[in-house]
């Protein structure tokens, strides 16, 4: 029989297992897996009426039962049901007119109804206090249908478990981009929404050459005025800095790997966590693989190479492409648009789990440039295997429908194959470290309350070291560091946490993932309280320079009404006073092309305070009653209970 780690068996409880009319549990993790392996494999006779699907359904229940891969949370959760989508992210048009805002509301409600999260372009609409000709009245603005998609949200899941997950982009370019940057500065106003700037090569020139750049009208795309670059980016980052809003996508490089531009023009938009970006209408089912569940222990391994199961990572690679394919037909549609589309280009996204736990395995630091280079292969010789298996699957079922008019020469069954997604969740199920993520904590505190005792959860490879102690157990979790712990320098390398790594080695790793990635990546750049503006924008800058396609700051406890796990039961004070620092003032000495390499800007170590975790905010209802609250692949979770902001982890 299959079992499942005991925090594991608490989030499946919780969030994937099915229950009946009164509430209770009807199956458990064999039972889930196999029923989610029949509902998906058995869409295969729509490509043969005769084909036996059972070969399919046993290797797509191995590779769920062996703890290689997981799907998204909504397939988990409604696969072989009949019921909900099985997709995650979804990407809505927002036309400038009022039948084309009410739409993108409805179509979100629906989405959303289903389980799915949204993401919008705002940058269609005409800027506040344009004048409107059919009515002779006068614009809103962005902003205010901002607001309207955010009450529309929130009113669909009043009385549920939780608001939906959503994401707003604006061009840069846009006229109202000043008050988009700034939406966000009161926290709560529109609280179920992530934002990002939408900006372009250009902008970022720009920026570094301290010119001025254009405001374009959205619909004529006419220069309707100019803003001097830098103090734009200047805002951006205070943003960041202040309580983690606006993030950044990069649209240029975003397109590079647009497939189908010609036909359905720019990809403008992402899902709630910034990793996938899509077409109006376009969803998108995603699945991680575990990478620690490959490593081969060897006692005369003279590389790291040597530890790792390369046939059986590529084996389970293809059989998992299968399955996120089978899935775009075994899906439930919340709207025919979405159906219409997300059938035309077929797009998947495998990603990845688990790293810092191999690397942890491999004794490799995470912050290295071994490190960066394992994350790389990785992700070379999952593009390689997905590529293949797609390939295969065009011939035995054909190309993408919108193959035909988009920049693939040789066969494709899907147009984009690659994501590394957030997965808080479903990381928890598997036991193992989320995205590509470093390990967060060692060890953190959990209150008994029923029965008065402490308890603590331990990273399952360091509790197993002989260095181990009660002390240094104590002492981590409450956020203390190893610097200064009596155990091998090679220990205190490997077992560094993720608010101990700067912020370019953060940005670096991601940029490692997504040399190989064709849409994007879900990862946090974690910074300390004390952090800088200068340092969120060396964190902006290496992202744009090393070849990212977007990246999300936050920095630990910069957002109101923050409650922190450690003695005192303190809160950090918000930043809600005080100027912007000008800390562009002097660009020629702050600003410099940041290559891929370790020729980027360090924060030293000695300056880093113990962290403190964050154990209730206001964004975290539906979670436990002891809750270990991490801002992990541009998402909130909870480490305790598997409650997660984002519908995707």
């Amino acid at each position: 029989m299959l079992h499942l780690s005991p925090q594991a068996e608490v989030v499946a409880k919780k969030r994937y297992y099915l229950k009946n009319d009164r509430g209770e549990i009807i199956e458990d993790a064999e039972k889930m897996f196999r029923r989610v392996a029949k509902g998906v494999a058995s869409i295969e006779t729509l490509y043969d009426s005769q084909a036996d699907t059972s070969y399919s359904e046993k290797e797509f229940y191995r590779i769920m039962a062996e703890n290689k891969f997981i799907p998204n949370s909504p397939t988990l959760m409604n696969a072989g049901t009949q019921q909900g989508t099985l997709s995650a992210c979804f990407v809505l048009p927002v036309e400038d007119s009022m039948e084309g805002i009410m739409k993108a509301a409805t179509d979100a409600a629906m989405v959303q109804k289903f389980g799915g999260g949204t993401g919008f372009s705002l940058s269609k609409l005409r800027p506040r206090g344009d004048t409107i000709s059919t009515t002779h009245g006068r614009a809103c603005g962005p902003i205010e249908v901002l607001k309207t998609l955010s009450r529309v949200s929130s009113m669909i899941t009043q009385g549920g478990k939780r608001d939906g997950a959503n994401m707003a982009v604006m061009d840069i370019h846009h006229p109202d981009i000043l008050e988009f940057i700034t939406c966000k500065t009161v926290e709560g106003e529109i609280h179920n929404f992530n934002i990002s700037v939408g900006v372009t090569n250009d902008f970022m020139e720009a920026v570094k050459a301290g010119t001025h750049y254009n405001l374009l009208d959205p619909k004529y795309r006419t220069v309707v005025g100019e803003l001097e670059a830098r103090d734009v980016f200047q805002k951006i980052v205070y943003g960041a800095w202040r309580n983690g809003e606006p993030g950044m996508v990069f649209l240029d490089r975003i397109n590079e790997d647009n497939s189908v531009k010609a036909q359905y023009g720019d990809m403008i938009a992402t899902n709630p966590c910034g990793e996938q970006p899509l077409l109006a209408n376009e969803s998108c089912n995603l699945g991680s693989i575990n990478l620690a569940e490959f490593f081969v222990a060897k006692s005369d391994a003279t590389k790291w190479e040597d530890e790792f199961s390369w046939v059986e990572y590529g084996r389970t690679i293809r059989t998992a492409i299968r399955f996120l394919d089978d899935v775009v037909d075994a899906n439930v549609y919340a709207t025919k648009g979405i159906e219409e589309m997300t059938k035309a280009t077929r797009k998947v996204g495998l990603g990845i789990m688990g790293f810092a736990d191999l690397l942890i395995q491999m004794r490799v630091a995470y912050d290295s440039v071994e490190g960066r280079k394992i994350g790389s292969k990785m992700m070379e010789v999952m593009k390689i295997e997905a590529d293949l298996e797609s390939k295969e699957l065009a011939l035995s079922r054909g190309n993408f429908p919108a193959w035909e008019k988009s920049t693939f020469e040789t066969p494709m069954r899907n147009a984009c194959r690659l994501t590394v997604a957030p997965t808080g969740t479903i990381s928890m199920l598997a036991n193992t470290s989320s995205g590509i993520e470093p390990t967060f904590a060692l060890a953190w505190k959990k209150q008994n309350v029923l029965e008065g005792e402490t308890l603590f959860y331990t990273n399952k490879y360091f509790k197993e070291e002989d260095f181990v102690t009660d002390e240094i157990l104590e002492r981590v979790s409450v956020g203390g560091s190893l610097e200064y712990a009596d155990i091998p320098q090679w220990a205190k390398d490997v077992y560094t946490t993720s608010p101990e790594i700067s912020g370019s080695d953060h940005v670096l790793m991601q940029a490692a993932f997504q040399e190989h990635c064709d849409s994007g990546i879900s990862k946090t750049i974690n910074l300390p309280n004390e952090a800088t503006e200068e340092d969120v924008a060396a964190a902006y800058l290496t992202a744009f320079d090393s070849g990212c396609k977007g990246i999300t700051v936050y920095r630990s406890g910069s957002r109101e009404k923050e409650v922190l796990v450690k003695e005192s039961q303190t809160k950090i004070p918000a930043v809600t006073q005080g100027q912007q620092g000008d800390f562009l003032g002097d660009w020629d000495k702050q600003i410099k092309t940041l290559e891929r390499s370790d020729d980027v800007p360090q924060w030293n170590p000695e300056d880093y305070k113990p962290y403190e975790y964050p154990l209730h905010t206001l964004e975290n209802d539906g979670c436990c009653d002891s809750p270990m609250l991490v801002e992990e692949s541009g998402c909130t979770s909870c480490k305790s209970c598997g409650w997660s902001k984002c519908h995707i982890a």
